[in-house]
């Protein structure tokens, strides 16, 4: 069953209340609809997995060995793709025990993890404002272990196996948050 993106927004709010996850769910959606257009993919439903990714992290208290799977739970009773639902749960392999393998796994695991560190990147240029923030300095901030120390470089550099260079992975990122600031926050 296709959900409209307002469906999504309603059932995202109903688990939700944290405007910063709201934020992060939003740059997430952003993101994996960029990647989806780069690499010829379904951009929806990519954009939907970006959006309700985090969607039991409330409800499991962020906990990574359930985080994940309760999603899949919720999703389940709300008709979404099982493709959408299977990057979901394996967007964090600590609750499976699996590793990722498929493209659409390894994007939105990607995709969202950098979303954590071009946010902290924003926020230490004076305006606070992403549309100052320019890719150099992600990357460059990736390099320090202590900038924004829990997220994971790994993960993010998972890019790779879908074909994107970091580079050019952080530069498509950057510019997919720059076209939502006012709506993250940013």
């Amino acid at each position: 069953m296709d959900i409209s993106r307002e469906e999504a927004v309603e059932l995202l709010k109903k688990y939700i209340k944290n405007e910063h996850l709201l934020y992060h769910s939003y740059a997430s959606e952003a993101v994996m609809r960029a990647l989806a257009k780069k690499l010829n993919k379904n951009e929806n439903k990519w954009a939907l997995a970006g959006l309700l990714h985090d969607i039991d992290v409330e409800i499991v208290n962020a906990d990574p060995k359930k985080h994940g799977l309760k999603a899949c739970e919720i999703l389940k009773e709300a008709n979404i793709d099982p493709e959408i639902i299977d990057a979901i749960k394996m967007h964090n392999e600590e609750a499976t025990g699996e590793k990722r393998n498929t493209v659409f796994q390894h994007a939105l695991a990607a995709g969202e993890t950098i979303t954590g560190m071009i946010t902290a990147a924003t926020l230490v240029y004076p305006d606070k404002k992403i549309k100052s923030l320019k890719p150099k300095s992600v990357i460059k901030r990736m390099k320090e272990k202590k900038f924004a120390a829990s997220v994971n470089r790994e993960t993010i550099k998972e890019c790779e196996k879908i074909g994107i260079p970091l580079n050019d992975f952080v530069i498509i990122c950057v510019d997919a948050m720059k076209e939502i600031g006012e709506e993250i926050g940013l």
